[in-house]
């Protein structure tokens, strides 16, 4: 699986176009699975669903709001926000989607052990945590059974504020909270992505 660190600050448009070459060419055989690390461009985005409350008032959110072919409610993305987008093709893995959300939980949650943060998971909600507080989000789309979209873990303070004009993943009362902090010292988005892609690369591993 080739790794690939993308422009700061990449629109969301921009990396969607990176994904949908890249799935289709996992599709037809002449390209690699690819793992894309990047900060987005504050956005919001939300999955193709009718209940669209966790955005409460749209019109009024500060950034655009973006519908994407993923599972689940309303998150953000933008700066001191790691997202990985790893496009895996799951059908010589079993063709488990379960299975495969874990194996993107676990490596948040190996990354979090390397900055001496113990994050987990809660009973029935998908993500990783620490004690109460929601780190990481995960939302994941497939198109004959190659995966696209991932995660997003918090890693700076500048990543939290725009979550409060939302309700995270459609979780009301949940408190965002971001590596750095839960770390107790400065974490940068690229030391953290270095340390989540070596997790994934090889938990991934054919």
């Amino acid at each position: 699986m080739e790794t690939r660190w993308l422009t700061p600050g990449i629109s969301h448009a921009e990396a969607l176009a990176l994904q949908e070459q890249a799935v289709a060419g996992v599709l037809a055989g002449s390209g690699p699975e690819t793992l894309f690390l990047l900060e987005h461009a504050p956005v919001y985005t939300i999955g193709r669903t009718r209940d669209t409350s966790s955005l409460r008032n749209p019109e009024q959110l500060p950034f655009p709001v973006i519908e994407i072919n993923r599972g689940g409610q309303a998150t953000y993305h933008g700066p001191g926000q790691l997202v990985a987008y790893p496009i895996v093709d799951l059908r010589p893995r079993g063709k488990d989607l379960h299975v495969y959300l874990r194996v993107l939980e676990e490596a948040i949650i190996r990354t979090c052990g390397d900055f001496g943060v113990a994050a987990g998971r809660r009973d029935g909600l998908t993500g990783v945590w620490v004690a109460e507080r929601k780190l990481a989000s995960l939302g994941v789309g497939v198109r004959k059974w190659v995966a696209m979209h991932g995660l997003a873990c918090n890693i700076t303070a500048e990543s939290l504020p725009p979550f409060l004009a939302i309700t995270p993943c459609g979780i009301e009362g949940v408190s965002m909270t971001c590596l750095a902090n839960e770390a107790g010292r400065p974490v940068s988005v690229p030391e953290a992505g270095a340390a989540l892609a070596a997790h994934l690369l090889e938990m991934l591993a054919p």
